[in-house]
């Protein structure tokens, strides 16, 4: 009778070890595919933010507002982004290195809407100053695209 129950014991105790593997495994799977999602989101980020960054190398602003989130858009005019890159971008001059320093994935940022951003800190060396760090926030569109939504300087 004990070996009966020694076994049925042990049975029952392999039944519960098993059954709770499997929500861990879903659960490391889960994690897995949101890692995953989370790095291709940086990723479609980072590469729009280059995309973005290049057009203001170029000193095409005009396009950087038209390329932007529709966020952007409607926060400001095409006028008067324009003008507030000739105020504060162009005196820089022409970007000598930039080297990407950090990148944050986050639903929330202060005085936007939820959704999905990725803040890239660039640490930013220009003609006329050293040592400039550029903050480009991309944001997730509803068509599944990265636009830049927030663009500043230190």
């Amino acid at each position: 009778m004990r070996l009966a129950t020694a076994v049925l014991s042990f049975s029952v105790l392999s039944a519960l070890v098993a059954a709770s593997a499997v929500p861990a495994a879903a659960q490391e799977a889960a994690g897995q595919e949101a890692a995953s999602q989370a790095a291709a989101g940086i990723a479609g980020a980072t590469r729009a933010a280059q995309a973005w960054l290049a057009l203001m190398d170029e000193g095409r602003t005009a396009d950087t507002w038209t390329q932007g989130a529709a966020f952007l858009r409607g926060a400001v005019t095409q006028s008067q982004w324009n003008e507030a890159l000739r105020a504060v971008r162009v005196p820089l001059g022409a970007v000598k290195s930039r080297s990407l320093a950090s990148t944050t994935l986050s639903r929330t940022l202060p005085g936007l809407p939820a959704g999905e951003y990725v803040v890239l800190e660039y640490r930013t060396d220009f003609a006329n100053r050293a040592g400039a760090v550029e903050t480009v926030t991309p944001m997730r569109e509803a068509d599944g695209s990265w636009k830049v939504a927030g663009y500043f300087i230190k």
